[in-house]
């Protein structure tokens, strides 16, 4: 019974652990390297329109959603959507393949950032000359140089040559990732980024051994440090010669941009994905909270801190992002980039030119690392709470204790990542980054949200939110969930279906097997839910297949005892204002259906 499970289920210590663990796994390296590029290209201030809409009509209220369905059932994302509408659990297992993709190429990243940040402690920075032994004979660092020779002697440029690269693109590429010419040639294994990856591992391993009790002390420092950081670039780069000029590009209103429709696709998926909506991350989480924790307040905090996040990076990026280009007397146009070329690269060749050069590379890389190792032991310990929900017996059998099982998940996700450290391992990383969430996530959190909202029932849900804490969501949050929400995700998945082409990094195209990797890999989330569906029925009693679809789409009689919770039963009494303008256990909704 799931009342007996809860009183065994580990909970959080303080529910301000809960808050800073959620904050810090919403609040990823996607807020410093995306949303700037993303908000710049998109309409700069006007951008703030369409992203705080969608961000109250999708972002928030389906992170309450997910809050409520974690909370209620006590459940990780498999068990919480078997419990409601079991037809659709493999919603469920599409999120912890999702979260275990996320995982392999995920703890790259902070490989890479560990990698820099050991290479700040040095008396120069190794990327902002070309007298290193492994430059490339197209590195250039701005100095003259002696390119030929004729007969009077030698002649020099003082401008870099056409094909010349930059000595921090010439780290990354070469000193980093020991860059081979494609994925076909996947070069040896780094064994100093496997050591370090092996680190990271280490590190996320003792962030969750314990579950909430370790995670819970963990955040205290890794979600609030990143914004000591970021304060500090932000009030560095302000002073700076030409900050100004960054942040009216930043600030820059174009209005036409919000007639088109994909400033609108954009801003709804960044709030989407910022939030980890439908990663299973938010299910889990909350899942370890205690039934009568308010959701509204934790809501609203996590959605205003991580847009607010959003801003704040923007606000240190582009400060930073004009002072470089008034330096080298470029455009902003000219020095802006997304993704990792933005903080490997660009961010580093700021880095180069600024007094305690050292101390502020070691600073930023370092909060790189805080925002992503929240986030990756929230996506382990999605696969984690997974298997203690639904094979205890066997891991209590075979390993004892949740200390060797969660080992187990780290060793194996470690195996996993390390075609990503090989001299080919970008190739491996971006194809994974590309195709493990790119198409699929829009596609399950359609039918996540399909199976929660409408079969299960908004206000079903709204009733039990109600029941177990004493107060409903709000009205706007249950028709965001029947309508607002279902019709904006279903656009943003058939826009991007529209909008995809293969994948290509800087004019190199993957081969055709190397793309059958990838729809294979993207296809593995996706079967996930047909092949639930599947199961669902089969398991089913029924006489017949029709009575079978009928039960499977039933929610599980024993989703929570209310006589064992007398605390919580009729408090709806206290709110029959609320009641009133919202009304709950109507017959009208008793199937969960409109």
């Amino acid at each position: 019974m799931p009342a007996k499970d809860e009183d065994k289920r580990e909970t959080w210590s303080r529910s301000v652990e809960y808050l800073l663990a959620t904050a810090g796994y919403a609040v990823g390296l996607g807020n410093v390297w995306r949303f700037p590029y993303l908000f710049y290209s998109s309409g700069g201030g006007a951008f703030l329109i369409p992203f705080v809409i969608m961000l109250c009509l999708c972002g928030i209220p389906l992170l309450y959603m997910e809050m409520a369905v974690g909370q209620y059932t006590q459940q990780g994302p498999i068990g919480a959507l078997s419990k409601l509408c079991p037809l659709f659990k493999g919603a469920g297992l599409s999120t912890v393949v999702v979260s275990f993709f996320f995982t392999t190429y995920y703890n790259v990243i902070i490989t890479w950032s560990f990698y820099y940040l050991f290479s700040s402690f040095t008396s120069v920075l190794p990327w902002s000359h070309c007298n290193n032994d492994w430059n490339s004979p197209h590195c250039y660092d701005g100095s003259n140089r002696t390119i030929g020779n004729n007969s009077t002697g030698n002649f020099t440029l003082s401008g870099p040559p056409a094909d010349s690269i930059s000595p921090t693109e010439d780290f990354y590429e070469r000193r980093l990732l020991g860059k081979t010419s494609g994925i076909d040639e996947p070069g040896v294994l780094r064994w100093d980024l496997s050591l370090i990856l092996l680190l990271c591992w280490i590190i996320v391993y003792f962030c969750i051994w314990k579950g909430p009790k370790s995670t819970g002390k963990v955040v205290y420092f890794t979600a609030t440090f990143p914004y000591v950081v970021l304060f500090i670039l932000l009030f560095r780069g302000v002073t700076l010669p030409g900050a100004g000029q960054g942040l009216l590009y930043f600030f820059e209103f174009r209005w036409a941009l919000l007639l088109d429709a994909k400033v609108w696709i954009n801003a709804a998926a960044q709030t989407f994905n910022s939030l980890g909506i439908a990663f299973g991350g938010i299910i889990t989480m909350s899942s370890y909270n205690k039934r009568s924790n308010r959701i509204f307040k934790d809501v609203l905090i996590i959605g205003i801190v991580d847009a607010l996040t959003c801003i704040l990076a923007g606000l240190a990026i582009f400060s930073i992002l004009g002072y470089l280009a008034h330096n080298q007397q470029k455009s902003i146009d000219e020095v802006v980039a997304a993704g990792p070329g933005l903080v490997f690269v660009i961010y580093p060749e700021a880095f180069n030119t600024l007094p305690l050069s050292q101390l502020f590379a070691a600073l930023f890389f370092f909060m790189l690392i805080c925002l992503g190792i929240d986030s990756q032991f929230a996506s382990v310990e999605v696969i984690v709470t997974t298997i203690q929900d639904h094979f205890d017996a066997q891991v209590k059998k075979y390993l004892r204790k949740k200390e060797v099982l969660v080992g187990v998940v780290c060793f194996f996700s470690f195996l996993c990542g390390l075609p990503n450290v090989t001299q080919g391992g970008i190739y491996f990383f971006q194809l994974i980054d590309y195709y493990a969430a790119a198409l699929s996530l829009m596609y399950l959190a359609f039918f996540e949200v399909i199976a929660i909202t409408w079969i299960y029932g908004a206000r079903r849900l709204a009733d039990n939110v109600l029941d177990i804490t004493g107060v409903p969501p709000p009205t706007l949050f249950v028709i965001c969930w029947y309508f607002v929400s279902p019709l904006l995700i279903f656009g943003i998945w058939m826009f991007s279906m529209v909008q995809f082409k293969p994948l290509s990094i800087a004019g190199y195209e993957y081969p055709g097997w190397a793309q059958g990797i990838g729809w294979a890999i993207a296809m593995a989330s996706v079967i996930c839910i047909p092949a639930g569906m599947v199961h669902a029925i089969v398991k089913a009693t029924g006489a017949n297949i029709i009575q079978k679809l009928k039960n499977s789409l039933k929610p599980e009689a024993d989703i929570i005892d209310d006589t064992e919770h007398p605390d919580m039963m009729h408090q709806s009494s206290k709110y029959n204002v609320q009641e009133e303008a919202f009304p709950l256990n109507t017959e009208m909704y008793s199937n969960g259906k409109v």
